[in-house]
């Protein structure tokens, strides 16, 4: 099994902001109400005086706001599946696994589409609330051996080396890099 962060490496630039801004032209109404608090919690994660989840629940606090979010999310990944790496699509198999930081709502249609199995932040997409952390660093090992406690990874893909704890497990791993590939350094 290979496995894959999404953001970033596969998907490029990142899903979520990509997302967020979607919505902040199609959805005024319901996001800028919103934006002075998500704002302010920007400028506290920056300082590290607020956790990524609470700065996700924040952004994403405008989903009471939408009436449809599923169709928003079909319409948002109409438009953006060109943006999924040609490379990671001359390589993919079905056995993949994406590893997200992202919310499960929102990568859910694509990862289905792709064929591919996804484990992501778990956020209701009506509430904008998560259940349980973040799916990030050592989450993602976490939840990689909750899935499966015997689980073997040949390759991992990340951008970031927030992922050193999934490079680490993994036989092989690599650094992207706008979609160019680089061995994962000191592994």
């Amino acid at each position: 099994m290979n496995t894959y962060d999404f953001d970033k490496t596969i998907f490029y630039p990142d899903s979520t902001a990509c997302f967020y801004r979607y919505c902040l032209r199609r959805y005024p109404a319901a996001v800028f109400p919103t934006l002075k608090e998500s704002a302010r919690a920007a400028m506290y994660y920056r300082r590290g005086e607020l956790s990524a989840k609470a700065l996700k629940e924040q952004l994403f606090s405008f989903l009471p706001q939408v009436r449809d979010i599923d169709a928003a999310v079909a319409d948002f990944w109409q438009r953006n599946e060109k943006r999924i790496g040609g490379w990671y699509l001359r390589q993919k198999r079905s056995d993949d696994l994406i590893l997200s930081a992202s919310p499960r709502f929102l990568l859910q249609p694509i990862c289905d589409k792709l064929g591919v199995e996804l484990i992501a932040t778990e956020m209701d997409r009506h509430t904008g609330k998560i259940s349980g952390e973040n799916c990030h660093d050592h989450e993602k090992v976490r939840r990689f051996y909750l899935r499966d406690p015997e689980g073997h990874t040949e390759n991992f893909y990340s951008d970031s080396l927030t992922d050193t704890p999934m490079a680490e497990i993994a036989d092989h791993a690599f650094l992207v890099t706008k979609h160019k590939l680089s061995p994962w350094p000191d592994k």
